[in-house]
């Protein structure tokens, strides 16, 4: 778990995230959204998928990243006991 957190660390990560959370979508519809150059992205989304929290699909020529929520999950049971302080 510790691995997730420094991942979401990153503010274009949890952007990321934030852009996957509905559907899943190909690398250049989250370059567009991010405003960020297509490399960066796709080396966020790397560190996303190495550390379990999203995974890619090839459709085509397109790769087609979706997230994975059982590490969320994880986090979101961890977190669950400091909502109530």
């Amino acid at each position: 778990m510790s691995l997730a957190f420094s991942v979401l660390a990153e503010p274009n990560r949890r952007r990321i995230l934030d852009l996957l959370r509905g559907s899943e979508r190909p690398v250049g519809e989250l370059v567009a959204a991010l405003e960020v150059s297509q490399p960066a992205v796709s080396k966020h989304l790397r560190v996303l998928r190495e550390a379990g929290l999203v995974e890619m699909r090839v459709a085509g020529q397109r790769r087609m990243y979706r997230l994975r929520a059982e590490p969320l999950r994880e986090i979101d049971e961890w977190l669950g006991p400091y909502r109530r302080l």
